[in-house]
Order: structure tokens, then C-alpha cells, then sequence
């Protein structure tokens, strides 16, 4: 594990044990250069711990890119709660996650994130003033549909030559909290819609509201379309899946979608455009950042504007450079960390 940590200059990981509510839960803080950490709580089933310090680990490093390069005053991080199948009391476990929290001082600031709610991070601020996305401050989601909905527009622009999505193909695998208020924007401005997930209510909602066509997620990365768009959880674009796509571009709200840096390489021999996902998915961040900081919407919504304009600079410059966009946004990242 120190090798991982190394390796993306991660600079603590604190792992937490309670058992009277079963919590076992690891939160890693990659940087606080910039400002305190901050990143969201995963509440999912690992294979191993293992697993689970590993996703902590490097969801944390993109936290800190994604902050850097949305000209955010914080660091990155992740917390990850091992999901127990059998949990007597969920409050009880995210109140004692809470004091964990707390026992930082506020170098992480902890949010929503796959497989947790605004309730439990009200359950978590019973014990800590180090949360946001609460049902007062509200759920993150929206905002980052909204700020991949322009990202999308973006990359489109910049592919295909225009940002109208009328009559455009686009995938999107998962329709959680975010993927599906995507496809509601997407639909709203006629795009046509291919859809999977795992919960098959969700996939018919999609075809009751915005007409979409149900694909399996198997079979969805190689289903012709303009945009592939992925929403769900963990890296979906490895040597093999990559070689299936048949698409102009990928752009999607899911974090560490490549497995490695060469996938990207990938995507770049086969020309297709990629939008590397801690700049087109930074809405949600720039949502609790700047609320927990007390900004206004009118602010936040001038700082989620700024998502395609920095989609289009590193566009540019990996067209220029001849590189790919996700090595780019990377070198980019790091000069704001590191120098």
C-alpha cells in the first residue's frame, strides 16, 4: 500500500474500526497543498480491504486534480465505509464515522458520494462541523449533472464541429443520481438516448420520461453512438473494453474511468476524443466547496460555467502537443500542485 501511496503522492490514509455499529472504513487525504482535503464518503461492498484502501487511495488523487483545475482553494480526498450487507442501525454507523471525522481537525472535509445521502450526512454532522451536502446545504448531484451537460456540449464542439446535441447518440451507462438528471437535460434538448444500469426500474423510468432505448451494459460500449458517456462507479475503459467503443468521444460523470494512463493513449491512436473525468465532473465539487464556504448561487453557478472553458484548453492543448487529453489535464493538475 505505501507503494501505491508513493506512487500518486498520497499523503496520509487513516483507517477507522467501531465495532458495536461495524463500521471499517478508510479515508484517504492525497493533498492539502491548496486547502484542506475534501472529497465524498463511499458506502459499497469490497472484495478485501485491500480493495477498498485502493479506491480510496486513487478517487483522493483525483479529487485533488479535479480541485486544482476548477481553481478551488482545496485539497483532495476520499472516504470509503466497507458496506456490511447487515447493519442494524445506519444512523448509528454514520454518526460514529462522524467522530472519526472529526478526530482530523478539518484537514477533510467530508461529502455525499455513491451509495450514501444527504441523511447520512446530516447523521454524520451530529458529530462533526467537517460536512457538507446535508439536506440543509443540499444534494450535489444536480450540479454536477449540469456542469457534464456543458462539458458534453464541449467536447461535442470540439469533435464534431458544433455543440448542438440534437439528433446526437449518446450512451450513458448508469443512471444514478447524476446519470440520470444528464439524461434529462440530454433528452430536453433532443438528444437520443441509449441507457443501461443495474436496476432495471431505473433503465424503464429512462424509457417512460425520455424515450431512451435500453441497451445491457455488457453490450452498450460497443453499440454505435457519437457520445459514450459513463456515469456509474469505477474504471470502465481498459485495453480490451476501449477497442469495443465505436464512438466520436467519451465524456461522462464517473470518476477514474481509464485503468491506466495508456488507455488514454488508446482512445488517442483510435481518434477518439476524451474528456478527462476530474474536469468535466468537477460540478458536484464546486457545489460543496463553495457552499460549505458559504458562497452564493449566483457565484456557484459562474464557477460551473467555467467547466467547458477549461474542457476546450486542454482540448487544445493535447491537439497541439499531440498527446492525449487525460496526460494533458494531468501535467496541468500537477504544475498547480506541485509546481
Amino acid at each position: 500500500m505505501f507503494a501505491l501511496m508513493q506512487s500518486t503522492r498520497t499523503q496520509s490514509l487513516h483507517l477507522f474500526n467501531d465495532p458495536p455499529t461495524g463500521l471499517k472504513a478508510v479515508v484517504a487525504i492525497h493533498s492539502e497543498h491548496l486547502g484542506p482535503a475534501m472529497g465524498g464518503c463511499r458506502y459499497l461492498p469490497y472484495a478485501d480491504d485491500e480493495s477498498a484502501m485502493t479506491d480510496a487511495i486513487r478517487l483522493a488523487q483525483g479529487m485533488s486534480y479535479k480541485a486544482a483545475l476548477a481553481g478551488l482553494p482545496m485539497g483532495g480526498g476520499k472516504a470509503v465505509i466497507m458496506r456490511n450487507p447487515h447493519v442494524e442501525n445506519r444512523a448509528a454507523l454514520f454518526e460514529a464515522f462522524g467522530r472519526f471525522i472529526d478526530t482530523l481537525h478539518g484537514r477533510f472535509i467530508i461529502a455525499v458520494d455513491s451509495g450514501t445521502s444527504t441523511l447520512d450526512m446530516d447523521c454524520i454532522a451530529h458529530s462533526t462541523p467537517y460536512v457538507t451536502s446535508t439536506t440543509a446545504s443540499g444534494d450535489p448531484s444536480p450540479h454536477a449533472a449540469m456542469g457534464v451537460f456543458a462539458g458534453i456540449r464541449a467536447t461535442t464542439s470540439f469533435r464534431l464541429g458544433s455543440d448542438d446535441l440534437r439528433g446526437l447518440r449518446v450512451a450513458v451507462q448508469g443512471l444514478g443520481n447524476v446519470g440520470y438528471a444528464l439524461a434529462e437535460q440530454l433528452h430536453a434538448v433532443g438528444a437520443e438516448l441509449l441507457v443501461s444500469d443495474l436496476d432495471p426500474g431505473r433503465v424503464r423510468l429512462a424509457m417512460e420520461q425520455f424515450d431512451a432505448k435500453p441497451v445491457t451494459n455488457d453490450a452498450l460500449i460497443s453499440t454505435p453512438c457519437d457520445i459514450f458517456a459513463p456515469c456509474g462507479v469505477g474504471p470502465v475503459l481498459n485495453g480490451q473494453s476501449v477497442m469495443q467503443l465505436r464512438c466520436a468521444a467519451v465524456a461522462g460523470a464517473a470518476n477514474n474511468q481509464l485503468t491506466t494512463l495508456q488507455v488514454a493513449d488508446q482512445l488517442e491512436s483510435r481518434g477518439i476524443l476524451y474528456a478527462p473525468d476530474y474536469v468535466i465532473n468537477a460540478g458536484g465539487l464546486i457545489y460543496v466547496a463553495l457552499t460549505h464556504r458559504g458562497e452564493d448561487q449566483r457565484t456557484i453557478t459562474a464557477h460551473l460555467a467555467r467547466i467547458p472553458s477549461r474542457l476546450t484548453e486542454v482540448f487544445g492543448h493535447a491537439q497541439a502537443e499531440k498527446r492525449s487529453p487525460a496526460r494533458v489535464a494531468q501535467m496541468l493538475a500537477e504544475r498547480l500542485l506541485y509546481g
